[in-house]
């Protein structure tokens, strides 16, 4: 699950062989997308949908102020994060930190409301915040369902063939993180090949390592070799995320990892992980509140890092099965939380991180289709910024299945559509096809209709529309059957994106000294 990955576990700016060229090369391709380069992102022209009114809002907000400066969090084991909460004016009780009423919204007046995510092809960059959504795939499980319908521990190999997916996903945008996590490959070594996967495989954005803080660095470094150090210096190119340990606590994994990223001016998504009933309560006004005031704490830390540093809102919220306390998906509550968090986002003015294709089912069934379909529809219509967990989701986030991926990457291009909203140019008014086809006939053969047959309803390439008699022809295959044949199509028709060879080897050199440093470690 997505806590699990978060908890698995420096030759800064250095150039590859060949460095003249690998810099021409990373210039050059900047220069190439321009100012006025196309983005690849959703802009939503739907409005957001919100749950609570001016009342509840101020309600939950002080409420978490009150919990903040009389219950605190703790930030344990990290001298330095405690230091910096004392002059800042926090009240520092041993490991746990008290915040005086406003102190954590005056710290998050840096924070930028919108940011750009830069990819190495620009032309892939996407924005994060106002009234963009960025989908992104699956993060953190050890295990896949894969094409032969086996379930099993994850390798390199599926790790980079989710790579190749969500690359070849025109209705992802984003390259993700710990798509899978690699259990054939040291624990200590691991985040070296799935950094140089994302680099490697795919030119969209991409998210950094967070299980030690000197994987942290590790990606950052490598960053420098793909864009140059004055590059990621100055911009963000890479995402990552950074979980609370709910309930009221800040670990020194994580704090030392959101330590490296705001101090180069990367991204951090603090999200509490909640499982209410468990880590929250069961309510949906004291999770929100315990949302806020987790969120309002880690934020405004990364503030102290490096004022300026772009931070997401983020929540990870479920509930629980009160009966076997697994974790449940697409139920009521967990969406009310979502609408709710993402409404305390805006009105803090931070990009909003939730959502996704969540369900529990273990394979990818009708119980899938239900729950994954209501958590994403609440993930568009919440007005998420960032969507993790958009594709390849099953078994409570035990397990990334390459065909559940392909269902959802279908799903998600449904969303992209319904986030256009309507149409109201001339030609999507159709009077003249009203008025050609006049009472009593049909708008089949008109000229409206004709013109705009192709692209007028969005067209699934897995949803089985024919009659019976030819479904039944073609060897009743189920949408799953569909989706692992159309995966299989796309994994052997891949083509990785060009990357220049200097830039390659500089990465390369990097991971085999990096791994030459230190012996094995399965733990």
């Amino acid at each position: 699950m997505e806590a699990e990955a978060s908890k698995a576990g420096r030759a800064g700016g250095r150039r590859g062989r060949g460095g003249a060229g690998g810099a021409a090369a990373r210039r050059a391709s900047r220069g190439g997308g321009g100012p006025g380069a196309q983005n690849f992102f959703i802009r939503r022209k739907i409005p957001e949908y919100e749950v609570l009114d001016e009342e509840g809002l101020a309600l939950i907000e002080a409420n978490a102020d009150t919990m903040l400066e009389e219950i605190g969090i703790e930030f344990r084991d990290d001298a330095e994060a405690l230091d910096l909460w004392r002059q800042a004016g926090a009240d520092v009780r041993g490991e746990r930190v008290h915040f005086p009423k406003g102190l954590c919204r005056s710290l998050l007046k840096t924070a930028p409301s919108v940011f750009t995510q830069h990819a190495r092809n620009p032309e892939r960059s996407v924005q994060i915040g106002g009234k963009a959504t960025v989908f992104a795939p699956v993060y953190g499980p050890p295990f896949v369902r894969d094409l032969d319908g086996e379930r099993r521990y994850a390798t390199l190999e599926d790790f980079e063939n989710f790579v190749k997916l969500a690359y070849l996903a025109p209705s992802l945008h984003h390259s993700g993180g710990t798509v899978c996590e690699p259990v054939d490959v040291p624990v200590n070594k691991r985040h070296l090949d799935m950094v140089f996967a994302h680099m490697r495989l795919s030119d969209k954005p991409f998210m950094g390592s967070v299980t030690a803080p000197e994987r942290a660095q590790d990606t950052v470094d490598m960053c420098k070799i793909l864009f140059g150090e004055d590059y990621v210096n100055e911009h963000c190119v890479v995402i990552n995320l950074i979980n609370a340990n709910s309930p009221m606590v800040f670990d020194e994994t994580m704090l030392g990892a959101a330590k490296v990223y705001a101090r180069h001016n990367q991204a951090c998504i603090v999200s509490p992980f909640i499982l209410a009933g468990a880590m929250s309560p069961v309510t949906v006004a004291g999770t929100l509140t315990q949302i806020l005031a987790e969120v309002l704490a880690g934020a405004a830390f990364t503030q102290l890092i490096r004022p300026g540093a772009p931070v997401l809102f983020g929540t990870f919220a479920a509930s629980i099965s009160m009966q076997s306390g697994a974790p449940t998906f697409g139920t009521p509550e967990p969406t009310l939380v979502s609408y709710g968090a993402a409404q305390l986002a805006r009105r803090l003015g931070l990009p909003f991180r939730t959502g996704g294709s969540l369900c529990g089912s273990k394979v990818p069934d009708a119980q899938a289709a239900q729950e994954s379909s209501n958590t994403l529809n609440t993930t568009l219509l919440a007005g998420t910024n960032f969507a993790l967990h958009s594709a390849g989701w099953l078994e409570g986030g035990l397990v990334s299945s390459y065909e559940k991926f392909m269902i959802d990457v279908d799903q998600l291009g449904m969303m992209q559509r319904l986030a256009e909203g309507v149409d109201l140019s001339e030609g999507a008014q159709a009077l003249d096809a009203i008025r050609e086809v006049g009472p009593g006939s049909h708008y089949l053969g008109c000229a409206h209709t004709q013109a705009n047959f192709q692209t007028a309803f969005y067209r699934s390439p897995l949803a089985d529309n024919n009659s019976f008699e030819q479904w039944q022809t073609e060897g009743e295959q189920r949408i799953e059957n569909r989706a692992n044949a159309l995966c299989r199509n796309w994994l052997e028709s891949f083509q990785a994106p060009p990357l220049d060879a200097g830039i390659q080897d500089g990465l390369t050199d990097f991971i085999a000294n990096k791994k030459a440093s230190m012996p094995d470690a399965f733990t």
